[in-house]
């Protein structure tokens, strides 16, 4: 009986340490993703499950990491802070994953930050606002542009049409805010006045008297920070009523369905994103185009419709958690963050990644090009 006893005592305590630090020696490797694959942000999760279900299929096939499978555990949000909390505990708890990629907003993300970094597990968010990298945080990393690179390649745009003037919009979410945070914080050094700043309801679907309230201001441009259908009901509204100047939008458009719901509306739109939209018009040179091109054709072949900045951040979520279990030889949770915070000159559909202890992003502000939307497709901007 005593030896029953103390057989059993040693079959919890090796699970109860395996499950503290992730490790997932034997097997699979588990990954855990958070998508908002429905609901209003679907634009952005959709095509991020997407992607991550295609790239896991294709590390599989090639024989895993290292030798072990990959399983891919997704889960829906819809864009829900609440339920990103409690798939989060799921996947951590139960499915013993040995990181989370995702969630696909900002706000989902700032939820369940601290929650991570509690549980000693590694986030790789697909969300884009600044906050979640700064302050670092030990276990919280993320993979789309600096909130601040886009602001500044905005305004410095801004310089080169001679625009000084402008008014402001943003949704109510943790992006919005965060977005509308940044441009107030840069206006000054590019010397652009904010005359007019609005917020609204991420669930709006006519923003006629916000667009109103900044065409009384006498403004030269009006930016839009949002990942909502919104970013498709700005340049409806603004034609409505006779806003003829140029709108520019964060981030958060790069995807062509966006364009396509505002129809001739959004002819003219002027916004950063990585290089993924342009890839075939990259130079041969480019260190990121070989990476782009592969996956756009992958990807468009696969699905039949055009591939999105937002499922680069997927990819590049994936391939980073791949690329930590093989640089640390294991799939303990510590020893992939601290291989996470090692990895450099990596190639990425977002852009080459150099990450540190300092800088849990890992790209640089050249990472951005400026678009624009031309004959109803995305274009390189040119003055």
């Amino acid at each position: 009986m005593k030896k029953t006893v103390t057989a059993v005592l040693i079959i919890l305590l090796t699970a109860s340490a395996l499950f503290a630090g992730g490790s997932q020696e034997e097997g699979t490797v588990k990954i855990g993703a958070l998508f908002a694959v429905t609901g209003g942000a679907s634009f952005l999760g959709a095509p991020e499950a997407k992607t991550a279900e295609m790239l896991v299929e294709e590390i599989n096939a090639a024989g895993g990491i290292d030798g072990r499978q990959v399983e891919l555990i997704i889960k829906d949000t819809a864009g829900n802070p609440e339920k990103a909390i409690s798939f989060a505990k799921q996947l951590i708890e139960e499915d013993n994953v040995v990181a989370i990629i995702g969630p696909s907003t900002s706000g989902e993300t700032m939820q369940i930050k601290d929650l991570c970094e509690s549980y000693k597990t590694p986030l790789i968010s697909c969300a884009a606002a600044e906050a979640i990298v700064d302050p670092v945080a030990s276990y919280v990393f993320k993979t789309p542009e600096k909130d601040s690179y886009v602001v500044k390649w905005i305004y410095k745009t801004m310089q080169g049409m001679g625009i000084s003037k402008i008014g402001i919009v943003g949704a109510n979410t943790g992006f919005g805010n965060a977005g509308l945070g940044q441009l107030e914080k840069y206006a000054p050094e590019f010397g652009i006045e904010i005359a007019a700043k609005e917020s609204y309801d991420s669930a709006a679907t006519d923003l006629t008297a916000v667009l109103t309230k900044l065409n009384s201001k006498d403004i030269q441009a009006v930016v839009n920070w949002s990942i909502v259908p919104a970013q498709s009901i700005v340049p409806k509204n603004m034609k409505q009523i006779g806003m003829d100047m140029p709108l520019f939008q964060s981030h958060g458009f790069g995807n062509i369905k966006y364009v396509e719901a505002a129809g001739a509306a959004a002819e003219g739109i002027i916004f950063p994103a990585g290089r993924l939209l342009v890839a075939e018009k990259l130079p041969d040179g480019n260190p990121q185009k070989a990476v782009l091109v592969k996956y756009k054709k992958a990807y468009e072949s696969r699905y039949n419709e055009a591939i999105s900045g937002f499922g680069g951040y997927a990819f590049d979520a994936i391939r980073l958690i791949e690329e930590a279990v093989k640089k640390a030889g294991s799939t303990d949770r510590e020893e992939i963050r601290k291989a996470l915070e090692s990895i450099t000159n990596f190639p990425g559909a977002t852009g080459i990644f150099n990450m540190s202890a300092a800088d849990h992003n890992g790209v640089s502000m050249d990472s951005v090009v400026m678009l624009t939307v031309k004959n109803g497709q995305f274009d390189l901007y040119t003055k």
